[in-house]
């Protein structure tokens, strides 16, 4: 499985925690990794696999500890982000937002071998997938204030 591929169940685990009560963080990422598969049809007319679990035991380990470690991390995330984001706190910010910016802002400051360039432009693009149309430029705006803000 690839990082990108990863960042995205990530990701996707991450943004339904909001939904849950905290306690239930771990229960709610393995039932994740039994949800049925998704796919889409294109404008073109492609179909294409939008979710997919089937995932190797050792990846969903990694997937479940990093993001019971991002919720842990939380209001830690969340502040940082507050101090930057000019007239928007988080709690105003939509949930796919939300997700992206604290997993953007957890590799940057908590995971050693993700460049914070990376993390910015892989956020951005799950931007681009998750979000409306301000979200890509949104995400990079408060993640260019983050880094500058170090």
């Amino acid at each position: 499985m690839t990082r990108r591929q990863m960042r995205e169940h990530c990701f996707k685990m991450l943004f339904s925690t909001d939904f849950y009560p905290r306690e239930e963080t771990k229960e709610q990422a393995r039932q994740y990794f039994s949800s049925p598969a998704e796919e889409e049809t294109s404008e073109d007319g492609e179909t294409e696999i939008i979710h997919e679990v089937e995932i190797p035991e050792k990846d969903r380990e990694f997937l479940i500890d990093r993001v019971e470690t991002m919720v842990s991390l939380v209001p830690a995330l969340d502040e940082e982000i507050n101090s930057v984001a000019q007239g928007w706190k988080t709690r105003r910010m939509g949930k796919v937002e939300l997700a992206i910016l604290r997993q953007a802002l957890f590799e940057m400051r908590h995971d050693q071998e993700v460049p914070e360039k990376v993390a910015i432009n892989e956020a951005v693009d799950l931007a681009k997938k998750y979000g409306g149309k301000d979200s890509p430029a949104f995400i990079n705006g408060v993640l260019a204030k983050l880094v500058t803000a170090e």
